[in-house]
This record gives C-alpha cells, structure tokens and sequence, in this order.
C-alpha cells in the first residue's frame, strides 16, 4: 500500500461520545477502565464530557455537545492529527436529529485511519491491546495523489 506513516504516540489522545441512551454504558466503561484512561489525553462533546468529569474527577476537554457541533469539533480533530482514536457509544435504535454529523464523524475517522469502538466489546478491545501504551505507526493513504487529481480537474 502506497501511504504516509502518521504515527500515534505513546499518550494517545482519545475521543469520548455517547448517545443520551448509552451515557451510563460509557460512564461505567470508562469507570472500569480509569486507570488506563487518566495515562491519555481525553476529549468528548458536551453532555458526555460533563457527566465524565463530575462523576470521576477526569481531565477532559469539553466541546460542544453533539446536536449542537460537537461531532463535527471532534471530526475536525481527527482530520488535524489531533484525535488518535474515538470510543463512540451510540444508539443504533434511537433516531437522531444531527444524524448526517455522526456519519460524517465515522467517515473522517475512517478516512483518516484511526480506529472506532462503536460498542462496549469494541472499546475493551481496543483498550485491552498492547499497542495502548507504545508508539503505532498508522499508515495512511496518499492523499496527495487525491488531492493531485482533484485540482487538475478544477483548472
């Protein structure tokens, strides 16, 4: 595969966001794994980031919530290098209002190679791995050959 390493470091920087049904999932999730979580950075939209830090105590960047931006904050993040991964606890049987912002959240985070849990399993997962606490060279595709042809096509 023809790409550029864009490697995630040691600390990781990680994207926290649950739907109103699943807050209590991620709550108890990142109370099971607080340990591990506190050696990271951590980001998360509004509601979710409030809930996290009032009831654990954590360091969290709080953005908007999710309806109101806080998806795409988190997409623009991960476009910018500055998100390594993103633990999305959504609700795959509760209609949302700013549901073209969560499928353009999961679309950057896919096009940016960073990896998505979507569920609790997913998230132990990935939490569990040994490349948690050491250096992973992520590969990307050559954007540039993208980028190339895109402005050969507008002039």
């Amino acid at each position: 595969m023809n790409g550029k390493l864009a490697p995630i470091g040691e600390r990781k920087k990680i994207a926290l966001i649950a739907h109103d049904n699943k807050k209590a999932d991620l709550l108890e999730w990142v109370k099971f794994n607080i340990g591990t979580l506190r050696m990271h950075e951590l980001f998360a939209t509004g509601t979710t980031g409030e809930i996290l830090e009032k009831e654990l105590c954590l360091n969290i960047t709080k953005l908007q919530s999710g309806p109101l931006g806080g998806d795409q904050q988190i997409g623009a993040r991960i476009a910018e290098g500055a998100i390594d991964f993103l633990i999305f606890f959504w609700d795959p049987l509760e209609p949302q209002s700013h549901d073209p912002d969560i499928k353009a959240l999961l679309r950057v985070a896919a096009v940016w190679n960073i990896p998505v849990a979507c569920n609790r399993a997913s998230a132990d997962f990935i939490i569990s791995s040994p490349l948690m606490d050491k250096d992973y060279p992520r590969m990307l595709p050559d954007y540039d050959t993208y980028r190339h042809r895109y402005r050969n096509k507008q002039t």
